[in-house]
């Protein structure tokens, strides 16, 4: 009753537009300016004219983001949670998909570290390098291959400018956290001098052991292992510190027949892992990253401009079990596309592309569960998309080949994915969307060659070499509205997995590990749910304004086996920001909800609030320089993540006070 009644709030609140408009015509709209969306297709697509679901993080918001990984920063926008690792390591959980069904991009192209392979594995880039952050819910495999067929996000940074810059720009952001005495430093400059451009940019983050309201280890779990709970007392999560450092810089020339560039970027982590393991255990991450862009005007039948870009990495991830290095994890290689764009034509938009990739994985120690790997892939595609203002139809077709050559076997795999959607305008404002795809991934290197222990994950992992493609069938509605004040987007989605690669527990225990065997096997699955998002302009006198913020997200999966595991239960989020011109003040109420309805290996997590509230002062005329005062679960709430392996071991921080102060120029 409780769940029906709070999503009945949240649907109310999406759909009182219809009925509240009249209302908000008395109080002045803010300027339609469309957020433009350079993910998911090679042409630019405005946000409010998407067919699929996606948001946007930009640098004022990042800035105010908690210094986290990827997945935390990201975590609480509808639809999006967080591998939670503790502070070192978290990727984006997107419609209860993770790992390799969750492509993270750099400007568009892979990340080439082993992030996906594990839960306990650092995202090779941090999110303050970024300028923004775009994220894609649902399958955007059309563009960016199998591995997209959860979704994506795309870290941009500015490192290779593609228009010229005038004159020496930059930002610095420096920033500190009592929750884990964290201190966190950020900046970039940018300057040009005719077509020439340069740019230079740096984080760093250092942070000890974050504070919690309870103990680390669950009830529930503590109860499972025969111990008893020890109680409400404040505590620690042990051996969850962190320190990391990331730099680069780029170049590019541009002028009138387009621009290239090249960037070069170092990045150097050491970060805790929280285990319940005699020897505490850590991470040190080293990755050096060259990048090229760039993109031609040219005059070549149909098309009229011609974008590529390219990158290579060298990455190392060591795991170490006290001062004694163990498992070594090693991925070196490149990723390059090139796209050729149409000339625009009556509302016709479209590009043809391909996209290769080629990487050499190692894994070299006792917890090597997955053998040397050579990883290639090719693929071809094109998106078109046709708008009559409206109405408009939109799709795509891509054939890829992905081939793994490894000590343990050879495996081949062809994927065919397509895309058919269809739009309407029927009034000022108003966007109605239907976007149906069939998706096909390869299995990853660990789903087809483990065989080891796999601590993050708890698990004695045995792949299959005899694994299929996994091919999914997805239907994804949208609706946007923006007028009189309100903003609203809502989407309804449903997905058949014919191929769902899971892990089954089989019940025998292995005894070099003490761990339980689990094999990759392939089920039938089906995820539904829903993701919702409203905001309306109550008030607004010269720059001072009130707004009212809502969300809410709820995702349903089950699979032959059963339910799909670490599936975030729904929640709903609620928020007031006001401006004041020179300060800006936001409070802001989440509420998760508990989920029991868990796989057999896994369980149950009780529900959370957390009340977060921030106020950012701009004392300055020209609002360069700014103040960030930021407090985190002021209730000092026990929350525990879902979608984490380590939920019992580890929940999120409790209360915290983050300051910061910021300039650009």
């Amino acid at each position: 009753m409780r769940r029906t009644a709070l999503f009945a709030a949240a649907s109310a609140a999406v759909l009182s537009f219809a009925t509240g408009a009249a209302r908000a015509e008395d109080a002045p709209a803010p300027p339609s300016v469309s957020e433009l969306v350079v993910t998911g297709a090679p042409y630019v697509v405005s946000i409010d004219s998407t067919t699929t679901s996606v948001d946007v993080v930009k640098r004022d918001e990042l800035d105010q983001a908690p210094s986290g990984g990827l997945g935390d920063v990201l975590n609480g926008m509808p639809g999006v949670r967080s591998t939670f690792f503790g502070p070192g390591a978290s990727r984006p959980v997107i419609r209860g998909l993770s790992g390799p069904r969750v492509m993270v991009l750099t400007n568009g192209v892979g990340q080439i570290d082993a992030s996906a392979l594990s839960p306990d594995h650092q995202v090779a880039t941090d999110p303050q390098e970024a300028e923004r952050i775009e994220v894609l819910r649902g399958p955007a495999a059309l563009a960016y291959g199998g591995s997209a067929i959860g979704g994506v996000v795309n870290i941009i940074d500015d490192r290779i400018p593609d228009q010229p810059v005038d004159g020496v720009h930059g930002r610095v952001l420096a920033e500190g956290s009592t929750v884990d005495k964290g201190q966190s430093y950020s900046g970039a400059l940018k300057a040009g001098t005719g077509p020439w451009n340069f740019t230079i940019d740096g984080v760093h983050k250092e942070s000890k052991d974050y504070s919690i309201p309870v103990p680390a280890k669950s009830a529930r779990l503590a109860a499972e292992d025969g111990e008893g709970f020890l109680g409400g007392d404040d505590s620690k999560v042990a051996n969850t510190a962190l320190k990391l450092d990331a730099y680069g810089a780029g170049m590019s020339y541009t002028g009138d027949a387009g621009y290239f560039g090249l960037a070069a970027k170092r990045t150097e982590t050491t970060y805790g892992v929280p285990t319940e393991e005699a020897d505490p255990v850590s991470i040190r991450l080293k990755q050096t990253r060259y990048d090229a862009r760039g993109a031609l005007n040219v005059d070549l039948g149909p098309f009229d401009k011609i974008k590529f870009a390219a990158g290579y990495a060298d990455y190392t991830h060591t795991e170490f079990e006290g001062p004694d290095p163990g498992t070594t994890f090693l991925s070196d290689g490149w990723e390059a596309r090139v796209e050729l764009i149409q000339r625009a034509q009556d509302g016709w938009q479209g590009a043809v592309g391909v996209q290769a990739l080629k990487r050499d994985f190692d894994a070299i120690g006792d917890e090597a569960l997955v053998p040397r790997t050579k990883i290639t892939e090719a693929g071809v595609f094109t998106l078109q998309r046709l708008d009559k203002d409206s109405w408009g139809v939109e799709g795509g077709l891509r054939l890829d080949q992905r081939k793994l050559d490894s000590l343990a076997g050879k495996a081949d795999f062809t994927n065919v994915s397509a895309s058919l959607g269809a739009f309407v305008r029927p009034a000022e404002g108003w966007f109605l969307g239907l976007a149906l795809s069939r998706t096909s991934r390869a299995p990853s290197e660990e789903e087809l060659f483990a065989d080891g222990p796999h601590p993050a994950t708890l698990a004695y992992e045995v792949g299959d070499t005899k694994l299929d493609n996994e091919v999914s069938y997805a239907a994804d509605a949208t609706l946007h509205y923006n007028a009189g004040g309100w903003n609203a987007d809502l989407h309804l989605y449903v997905t058949k997995y014919d191929g769902f690669i899971d892990l089954y527990r089989t019940g025998a225990v292995d005894a070099g590990s003490g761990l339980d065997v689990f094999h990759f096997v392939q089920t039938e699955a089906k995820f539904y749910g829903t993701e919702a998002e409203v905001s309306y302009l109550f008030w607004q006198d010269g720059e001072r304004s009130l707004t009212f913020e809502g969300g809410a997200d709820y995702v349903h999966g089950e699979t032959d086996l059963g339910p799909a595991a670490r599936v975030p239960p729904w929640s709903v989020t609620g928020r007031a920001i006001f401006e004041g011109g020179w300060w800006t003040g936001k409070l802001e109420l989440r509420h998760v909800a508990d989920q029991d309805r868990v796989a057999e290996h896994e369980l149950p997590t009780d529900s959370y609030e957390m009340l977060n509230a921030s106020l950012v002062f701009r004392p300055l005329k020209n609002q360069d320089f700014k103040i960030l005062i930021d407090g985190r679960n002021l209730t000092d709430s026990q929350a525990r993540e879902h979608a984490s392996f380590l939920k019992d071991l580890a929940p999120l921080p409790g209360r915290s006070l983050r300051i910061g102060v910021g300039y650009s120029f």
